[in-house]
């Protein structure tokens, strides 16, 4: 097929082979062989960025590049972890990006096409990493109330022996009992939690739109998260009595603030339905829709890939703190 037909398929011929025909496959997927990119031939840079970073470990990023009022550049980027945030001294010059992260390097690109190829320079001026980057479609307007749900798959009618950890090196603080999945790291001497312990992964990962729900409990103070498709994270968080915001429990994690605060306190069990179709998400918790038909605009930080466009496994965050999870339920929608 040619660019024309394809759009972003015609990256393949110019990147990674590899990376980029698997993820256009996945727009293929979605339904996306004729998508719409949103290229303004003036202003190229401008639109919404996945992006695979030079590390050997989490190497998954995002970034949106869009224009104030006033026509000044902006760049909110999500690079590894932790949640997106705006860059400083965003310049944009035709198919020319440089910003400087606040974490201390300057990033500087070229866009040609649907493609983006950056590096990045410590402020020694040694180099940091490399960059690859593919734009991603425009979000068209959709509603999950229209997913037609399947049949319900039990993520933990195996107990463990349906998941794997993601890092053998980590400490494996994962149990099943009694129908509950539990990671139990601990606390230090001085009560904080011990932490680095596992993430842990669904050995199923064809799932792409879906509802999951489960319950989850956690203690004081604690901090997991259910990354859906291993890319989005539905946050699990000890949030009781905390003012609202994109943190806390069941938020798509950095990216949306819920309407209304809806947290049991700690130590309850707490009911989470999360819905994702059609790169879009709704969430309630505890019987409260706290986010509905928010647009999916990237992934999170902790992402497997960058890749919003093939399916993916259901990942539990275990690097943190402990946490306890059941009743968890999949059903796929179309």
């Amino acid at each position: 097929m040619s660019v024309t037909d394809w759009g972003f398929c015609g990256i393949i011929v110019r990147m990674n082979t590899k990376i980029l025909s698997t993820l256009a496959a996945g727009l293929a997927l979605a339904g996306c062989c004729t998508c719409d990119f949103g290229v303004d031939p003036k202003d190229p840079v401008v639109g919404n960025w996945g992006l695979k970073l030079g590390y050997e470990s989490m190497n998954a990023g995002h970034m949106i590049v869009s224009r104030d009022a006033d026509g000044k550049a902006q760049a909110l980027v999500l690079w590894r972890w932790a949640s997106p945030i705006p860059m400083n001294n965003v310049v944009v010059d035709g198919g020319k990006i440089t910003f400087d992260h606040p974490w201390g390097f300057k990033f500087e690109g070229a866009v040609n096409g649907n493609e983006l190829v950056a590096t990045t320079v410590k402020k020694d001026g040694k180099p940091e990493t490399t960059v690859e980057g593919w734009r991603n479609p425009v979000i068209k307007p959709a509603s999950t109330k229209d997913a037609k749900l399947g049949e319900p798959i039990d993520l933990l009618a195996d107990g463990l022996d349906g998941w794997k950890l993601m890092n053998e090196k980590a400490k494996n603080g994962w149990k099943f009992k009694d129908g509950v999945l539990s990671n139990e790291l601990g606390l230090k001497p001085d009560g904080s939690w011990a932490g680095g312990g596992a993430n842990l992964m669904s050995k199923r990962a064809d799932f792409y739109d879906f509802n999951l729900e489960y319950d989850v409990r956690v203690p004081k103070k604690s901090n997991s998260g259910v990354y859906l498709r291993g890319r989005y994270e539905c946050q699990v968080l000890d949030s009781y009595g905390q003012p609202v915001n994109e943190h806390n429990m069941a938020a798509y994690y950095g990216r949306v603030v819920p309407k209304v605060a809806a947290e049991k306190p700690a130590g309850e069990w707490q009911h989470v339905s999360v819905t994702l179709y059609k790169r879009h998400l709704t969430v309630v918790l505890n019987g409260v829709t706290i986010i509905e038909d928010a647009p999916v605009v990237g992934i999170t930080g902790g992402a497997i890939d960058a890749n919003e466009f093939v399916p993916g496994p259901i990942y539990l965050q275990g690097d943190h703190s402990d946490a306890d999870f059941k009743n968890m339920i999949l059903r796929p929608a179309k």
